[in-house]
């Protein structure tokens, strides 16, 4: 499998995080991080992949990686770390996109830092980097930063962390040796014995090599190196300081070298030497051509090179790149990602920068894919809308307008779940229960992924594409650390379940491994470490997880001594962690041109373990194993594999490696230093005339960094000739036929020492076998019993016929089976396995489905709704579909084929709809229904609540919206200080108020997605006293009708009431303001309403505090009749306050009074009707009085009038008076034209803000 795509969710998706331990020694020890960023392997890469696939594609949020996991036994706080990084570059960029990839991703440094000590970000582009980092004295808390890590003395025991990328298994002549498999790094264990197994030879030799000094970049705690391959020669390295204190690169130096490391030129003149770089960059498809970035923090820059990095170019940017991708054809071509989520493109090879889009998802850009898309510049990629949704959107870079873009998927996405990868396009869709996957098979229309029915994924992550069908690994429902591994139909769509509880690892960075590796060179080979009954074992499979079995332990020890070790009980389990760092092998190596070797870190026992490991080896594909070491080693394969190299763990230096031929049974010792090198990686060439490794590393913590070239000619005889090759047979425990094929290999005789060359086909011949059942997997739907059959479950209908199959078509029937892709098998059971064709049944409709495209059940007033009708069972063409919006519209449809679609339909007005789906024909019929909420954005609300009400009287308290629609619209009511609102569906509530006092009242109106809010004061008293004022006209000049202006003329006309008062009353010397309330109506002709209240210590009685109130009453009433209440309300311009009425209001009583005398009811009668006589007659308006009247405690407030003061007023409303030609009178008949309730914020039965 090649690598695939980061899927989902969130996050980058592709680290690989990994904890290498280290035995302790009298020595300095230095740890290593390695993150790989070759330039090669090209787009988003998945964030889980297999061990052989470098990255995986993820649906979710959640991160989980197929690597390493740490052991339990670390102690990472104890890190003192160098860090290094690597970069090489794969030349058959062309090849690789042929399968599909489409591009490369290259991320900046500064985007991946960890809190979890040393840690690695994987790089989407496949470039890789060693960097190394310190932490001084054991116990040190301090985090340090995936950017840059500090060198520190190699004084106890350490760990080190690797990085990986996204490496092409396939790729040997590309990568060399060291790509090909090499997934998985390992922990800590200690040194028991130099021994390897077999017989060694006696004599070293001592191979030739040239050491260079990076000398004066001691300090420098980050290095990238670069070496294209090809058999180019040159070898770029960019060494830098990183400051923790700031943050930031402070110094870098730039070597290349000319002549394969032997030597190395500081190019700090050729770019500037105050110049800080903080990337190089290497074109994927022209290798001569180099891109440096600067470090943002001094200048945002790039360095353009066409020439190997000989001579550069300068050019400004306006904008700091995070992450590079480069188009896998056109060599000048480039996307770039700033840090404030802009998407860029050049077709200039960086020298001009054009913006594409805004709000872009970091790492969810795609260049096209040769020979699915169109247009070579079109790009994939996912971007956010203004109100925070997510769509994937195509569009070319060159003229990427709003009008030239597409939405191939017309609903919104999740976010990072867009992933183009190979023949598929996969997203995930954001709904409110379970997770909704989709997949785009060669650019065809969307269609949901079918998992198992009762699946029910927690995260789902793309482990591979490009072998014709989809791996995934999903988390499920009952799981917490394990996946189960599912194997799609070439289409992507249908899925069926391939391993349980395969084992994950959480790493340092709280990412998940996943503990899977595919062995390179054997097509259908898996290796998988599964949980059962709370131990992990290793199992592996040969044809694509159709069956698996445990694996065979050796037969005997190093030391030749028996193992008594019997299936089931006892097995070789391996550790399948991936190494971040692709220049070391990690613990399980093998290489596409060396078929059937596996190296790998194990033990043997009931289950996996991390203690009393040791190295071992299978010459047969896993069939036999034989123990290789007895400590860790890292393993290179040197001559497309035809040799074996061992060095030992970086722990401790050394200065030796060893070399087999024999596939590991006989190791040589060979010495490439003459003095110990703590190894940090090795680079190896390959595809190349010479044969050359590079060994990186220290020979102590304050020595500058060592570059030791080594030519391993010497260690060849010469070219291998027809008689040093022998033939070897695939098989499975004897079975010829593996992936439906016998595969006859040729490999060197064990023993020879000549040199496989260049030209060197491992594949002999591949000859199709009889199908039998092994070659077929259970169909979707279908389970495995433990009689070897496939049955339905019990979920599944195997009845079910699609939709789409009418009455005269054909359509395929499933036997269960389905036949294991890129089998090659033919004849035998295939007829019996393969689905057959039968013609279509003419049924009634069933399983009718009734949805929305964006799976909501609200929309916006005037947005345009789509219905999706979905049917299970039923003649799609001869089934008439009817669909009822609920708003007295209605549509209908001869056929389904009709709806494909969607059915688009607009609501002119909000409300609650019930929408009713028909599918009906000659046999029958089925319904579905849904109800629909269309709501319409709340712009205003307002609070219509009286200024005085009367203790223990119920009063009404509304809150109008606007625009108003019913049924829609949520009120969140706050009475004083409850922590809990009382929620209502309708714009008013009653309250009765127990305390006397200043009580709030708060409402909040909800609707859509979106909420206002009013709040208002009201004071409570036993009993009030009140009366309405007019103003002199001039004051409506000035009037901007605003909440605002209304407090602060209320406020002025108070103030030029308590000095009448305080006047009129010189034995007073303060009266309290908070007996004086004046309310200012909103519109215009300006009016008010004045309010006298009881003090609030009533300590002296009722009575008097009455009498008090008459008494200030009549002065206020008398001041106004004389026009003695005037304010200034700017220089030049006096307002006049004016009383409304002829007679102060009554008192307001909370006590109950009863009148028992008829005589005065009958005087009520005859006043009534006097007063109504003389309305009739003389027409004319009779000023007014309004009082609060005396309810019972079970009447609401209503307003009334008066004509004198007194316990036995007669109630009149409002609206019977007139009104005269006086000033006065005029300003009252405007003030009931424009509707008293309407204009003071209340209602008739509200008296909020009139007299009563």
């Amino acid at each position: 499998m090649r690598s695939p795509t980061v899927f989902h969710s969130h996050k980058s998706l592709s680290e690989m995080k990994t904890w290498l331990g280290f035995s302790p020694g009298l020595h300095l020890s230095l740890g290593i991080w390695v993150v790989i960023a070759a330039q090669t392997l090209q787009n988003a890469k998945a964030e889980i992949t297999c061990a052989s696939c470098a990255s995986p594609v993820q649906l979710h949020v959640r991160e989980l990686k197929l690597g390493r996991s740490t052991d339990p036994t670390e102690e990472p706080h104890t890190l003192k770390q160098i860090r290094i990084e690597f970069r090489d570059q794969d030349p058959e960029v062309d090849a690789q996109h042929e399968t599909g990839e489409s591009g490369e991703h290259v991320h900046r440094f500064p985007q991946h830092v960890s809190s979890e000590g040393v840690s690695t970000k994987k790089d989407e582009s496949g470039s890789g980097e060693f960097r190394h980092s310190a932490s001084d004295g054991a116990g040190d808390t301090e985090k340090i930063e995936d950017a840059a890590l500090r060198r520190a003395k190699r004084s106890r025991p350490e760990f080190s962390e690797t990085g990986r990328t996204d490496m092409d298994a396939e790729a040997p002549e590309d990568w060399g040796s060291l790509f090909d498999g090499h997934k998985k790094a390992r922990s800590e264990f200690g040194w028991n014995r130099g021994k390897a197994g077999g017989n060694n030879r006696q004599d070293e030799t001592k191979l030739i090599g040239t050491t260079f000094s990076l000398t004066g970049d001691s300090a420098h705690n980050h290095a990238v190196v670069y070496w294209s391959g090809q058999n180019s020669s040159v070898i770029l390295i960019l060494t830098k300081l990183y400051d923790f204190h700031i943050g930031s690169v402070t110094e870098s130096t730039l070597w290349r070298s000319t002549d394969y490391g032997s030597t190395y030129e500081r190019m700090n003149d050729k770019v500037g030497s105050k110049t800080v770089l903080s990337y190089l960059y290497v074109c994927p498809t022209n290798k001569r051509k180099i891109m440096v970035l600067t470090d943002p923090e001094f200048e945002s820059s790039v360095l353009i090179s066409s020439d190997e990095g000989a001579s550069y170019q300068k050019y400004r940017l306006t904008f700091y790149v995070l992450s590079l991708l480069f188009h896998p054809t056109e060599e000048d071509w480039a996307l770039a990602y700033s840090h404030d989520q802009k998407l860029y493109s050049s077709v200039d090879f960086g020298r001009k920068w054009q913006i594409i889009h805004e709000r872009v998802t970091p790492n969810r850009f795609y260049w096209s894919v040769s020979g699915l898309d169109k247009e070579l510049d079109l790009v994939h990629m996912e971007a956010h809308t203004p109100d925070g949704n997510v769509q994937y959107v195509t569009c070319q870079a060159p003229m990427c307008t709003e009008v030239n873009r597409n939405y191939p998927f017309p609903g919104y996405i999740d976010i990072s779940s867009l992933v183009v990868q190979d023949d598929y396009i996969f997203i995930q869709v954001p709904t409110s229960g379970r997770a909704s996957y989709y997949v785009s098979y060669k650019r065809d229309s969307f269609i949901q992924i079918k998992l198992p029915k009762y699946s029910l994924p927690k995260d789902l992550h793309i482990v591979s594409t490009d072998e014709k069908q989809v791996f995934a690994a999903v988390q499920e429902w009952n799981q917490n650390d394990t996946y189960n591994l599912y194997l799609s139909d070439t289409r992507g769509i249908y899925f069926t379940l391939a391993m349980e509880n395969v084992k994950t690892t959480r790493g340092i960075g709280g990412n998940q491994m996943l503990d899977l590796y595919e062995v390179a060179g054997i097509k259908g080979m898996l290796i998988a470490n599964k949980r059962q009954d709370n131990q992990v074992k290793t199992y592996m499979t040969y044809n694509k997880g159709r069956e698996w079995r445990l694996l065979q332990a050796p037969p005997t020890d190093l030391d030749g001594n028996d193992i008594h070790c019997i299936l089931p009980f006892c097995s070789l389990h391996l550790q399948l962690q991936m190494s971040e760092n692709p220049y070391l092998s990690g613990a399980i190596s093998t290489k596409a041109t060396a078929p059937g070797i596996i190296v790998a870190t194990g033990n043997i026992g009931a289950e996996l373990s991390y203690n009393n490991v040791g190295m071992f080896i299978s010459s047969d594909a896993g069939n036999s194993w034989r123990q290789i070491f007895e400590e860790e080693h890292n393993v290179w394969f040197l001559d497309k594999g035809g040799a074996i190299v061992a060095v030992k763990q970086p722990s401790v230096p050394t200065r030796h490696l060893w070399v087999s031929f024999d596939e590991g049974r006989q190791w040589t010792q060979h010495s490439f230093s003459l003095v110990p090198l703590f190894v940090d990686g090795v680079l190896v060439e390959a595809g190349a005339d010479n044969q050359i490794m590079t060994f990186f590393g220290h020979f102590s913590h304050r020595s500058e960094w060592q570059l030791i070239k080594i030519d391993y000619k010497s260690i060849f005889s010469g070219k291998c000739t027809e008689e040093d090759y022998q033939t070897w047979h695939l098989h499975n425990q004897g079975e010829p036929c593996v992936m439906g094929q016998k595969q006859i290999y040729m490999k060197r005789r064990p023993g020879n020492y000549c040199m496989l060359g260049e030209d060197y086909s491992s594949i002999l011949s591949a000859e199709s076998c009889i199908c039998r059942a092994h070659d077929f997997e259970c169909d979707y739907g279908y389970e495995r019993r433990s009689d070897g059959n496939c049955r339905p479950s019990f979920w599944f209908n195997p009845s079910t016929v699609s939709r789409s199959c009418s009455q005269g078509q054909n359509y395929l029937n499933s036997t269960g089976y389905r036949k294991v892709v890129l089998n090659n098998c033919t004849k035998g059971v295939k007829e019996m396995y393969t689905a057959r064709k039968q013609q279509c049944p003419n049924r009634p409709p069933k399983g009718l489905m009734l949805t929305i495209k964006d799976g909501k059940l609200a929309a916006n007033l005037g947005s345009n709704v789509t219905f999706l009708v979905h049917l299970d069972e039923g003649d799609s063409l001869h089934t008439n579909i009817q669909l009822d919006f609920g708003d007295g519209t209605a549509v209908s449809y001869s056929n389904l084929s009709w709806t494909e679609e969607g059915i688009k339909h607009i609501y002119k007005s909000a409300g609650i709809f019930r929408v009713t789906a028909l599918a009906e024909n000659t046999l029958g019929y089925d319904s579905k229904t849904l109800f629909l909420h269309v709501t319409c954005p709340v712009e205003h609300v307002r609070l219509i609540a009286p200024f005085v009400v009367i203790k223990n009287k119920e009063v009404n308290i509304t809150a109008v919206a606007l625009p108003s629609h019913s049924r829609t619209v949520t009120y969140f009511w706050w009475l004083d200080n409850n922590t809990e609102p009382l929620i209502t569906l309708d714009g008013s509530i009653s309250h009765t108020f127990p305390n006397d006092g200043m009580h709030t009242i708060t409402v909040q109106v909800a609707a859509a997605n979106s909420i206002r809010q009013d709040t208002k004061t009201i004071a409570v008293r036993g009993f009030f006293k009140s009366l309405l004022l007019s103003f002199s006209p001039n004051l409506d000049e000035f009037n901007p009708d605003i909440p605002e202006w209304r407090q602060d003329v209320g406020r002025v006309i108070k103030r030029a009431l308590l000095q009448v008062i305080l006047s009129a009353l010189p034995q007073v010397s303060d009266f309290p303001e908070d007996q004086l309330l004046v309310a200012v109506f909103p519109g215009v002709p300006t009016a008010a309403e004045l309010f006298l209240l009881p003090h609030n210590n009533q300590s002296e009685g009722k009575k008097k505090s009455e009498e008090g109130l008459e008494q200030v009453s009549d002065i206020i009433v008398s001041a106004l009749n004389q026009n003695l209440v005037e304010f200034e309300l700017k220089p030049g311009v006096r307002v006049i306050v004016y009383n409304t009425q002829l007679t102060l209001a009554p008192l307001v009583d909370s006590n109950p009074r009863h009148s028992s005398s008829a005589l005065l009811m009958l005087l009520l009668v005859v006043f009534l009707g006097l007063a109504v006589f003389l309305i009739y007659k003389f027409k004319r308006k009779i000023p007014w009085i309004n009082i609060y009247a005396e309810v019972n405690q079970e009447k609401e407030q209503e307003m009334i009038g008066s004509v004198g003061q007194g316990d036995s007023a007669p109630k009149i409303t409002l609206s019977e008076f007139s009104t005269s030609k006086e000033l006065t009178e005029k300003q009252l008949d405007a003030r009931v034209k424009r509707g008293v309730g309407t204009a003071c914020e209340s209602t008739r039965e509200i008296p909020n803000c009139t007299s009563v």
